[in-house]
């Protein structure tokens, strides 16, 4: 096993499904997971199965009223009274509906993220990837946003239990990272810097600049909205700044992110523009400071991404051959146009409903300028310059 990077999956995971319809396909791990393969980035040496988290772990975030209830709704015929509380614990929305199994299959998610943290504090690898994780919108006693249990905030509550340690909490999802935001909005041992769309236009509606934490954990919440359509350039100032001034102020030991690539301007479920270039350029500047500020430690997790075909390989592909320092992430800063394995596309082009792309980053200088780009450019600058007002330059 590679003492670099650890590579955390479980087949039980592809489970993780609500229905045929559902914007939700773990098909998508498959895809990634096979683009790495074939690209000869990732060897069977580096995988690492999960067990199912146990019920006192989930305990560390969800109430003992809500595992009750995904319980019963797991069952294959619930009971009358377990589908008359669904909507009380969130779990009967056309986002969230209950499915046979559920508790079992996200426990395995959970257990996955859990996997992943203890790789990383215990020193058998400076970083772990967990892709089936990064469920953040999950609330203590409430499903929400396709999500179930909250694998991200369980794994940073295991981590505070079992190591003490400081957690800077990444979520670079289009989506904000409102389930782990108030997981810990009080707790001023854990960090929590989101950068997403405006929740005046996306869900879940939250994640403004003066939602700053609570009590002794004012100041440790950081929120970075961001404009729609807004573009690489705009997106990669805002996260590189943020990231800098406040990996800085805070010092964390650990850094666990969440890397849902909603953010793209072919996903179906937000209005943000950016190409795969952020998915380079993100996880660059996570890795370069969990190594001056953590001593390598980095959890990565999934999370949204709504084109499995297009999108959604490739960004998550960037992640792992950033955590390896992989010859492919030098050749793609050399030839911006590097083709994708034949074989992927070979495999993949027979099921995909779509035209795949056919080189690893996309071919912005062919995509449609927006026409409001420096008002918009510079209505983030202005927001990000009150979001981080607290936090030292």
């Amino acid at each position: 096993m590679s003492k670099n990077a650890v590579y955390v999956f479980h087949e039980d995971e592809l489970q993780y499904r609500f229905n045929d319809t559902h914007p939700f396909d773990p098909e998508r791990l498959l895809m990634t997971r096979d683009l790495l393969e074939k690209a000869g980035a990732l060897q069977q040496s580096q995988f690492r199965k999960p067990r199912k988290a146990l019920d006192e772990q989930l305990l560390l975030v969800h109430t003992p009223e809500y595992v009750n209830e995904v319980k019963a709704l797991s069952e294959p015929v619930p009971t009358d009274k377990a589908i008359r509380e669904a909507e009380r614990f969130g779990l009967d929305t056309e986002d969230t509906p209950y499915f046979a199994n559920m508790h079992d299959v996200t426990s395995q998610v959970v257990g996955g993220s859990i996997e992943a943290a203890e790789i990383v504090m215990s020193g058998l690898a400076d970083h772990a990837l967990h892709l089936g994780g990064g469920l953040h919108h999950a609330m203590p006693n409430k499903g929400a946003g396709f999500c179930i249990y909250n694998d991200a905030s369980v794994a940073i509550a295991y981590i505070r239990e079992r190591y003490d340690a400081k957690v800077l909490y990444v979520d670079t999802d289009v989506h904000h990272g409102d389930g782990v935001q108030w997981s810990f909005y009080h707790d001023p041992n854990v960090c929590t810097l989101s950068f997403h769309e405006t929740g005046k236009y996306l869900f879940p509606g939250t994640g403004a600049v003066n939602e700053r934490g609570d009590g002794d954990g004012y100041g440790m919440c950081v929120n970075v909205p961001v404009e729609p359509y807004t573009e690489d350039d705009s997106w990669m100032e805002g996260f590189d700044e943020a990231m800098e001034r406040v990996v800085r102020f805070f010092k964390p030991d650990v850094i666990v992110s969440q890397h849902g690539c909603d953010a793209h301007a072919l996903d179906p479920l937000a209005h943000v523009h950016c190409s795969t270039r952020i998915y380079v350029e993100m996880p660059g500047t996570i890795h370069r400071l969990a190594h001056q500020y953590c001593q390598g430690r980095w959890v990565a997790l999934g999370g949204g991404g709504y084109d499995i075909w297009r999108v959604v390989p490739r960004a998550w592909s960037f992640l792992w051959l950033t955590m390896t320092e992989h010859p492919l992430m030098d050749r793609l800063s050399r030839e911006p146009s590097l083709p994708l394995p034949k074989t992927w596309l070979d495999e993949w082009t027979k099921r995909s409903p779509l035209e795949l792309p056919h080189t690893w980053l996309d071919s912005v200088e062919q995509w449609t300028p927006i026409p409001r780009r420096d008002e918009i450019t510079e209505k983030n600058r202005r927001t990000r310059e009150i979001a981080l007002m607290y936090v030292p330059k």
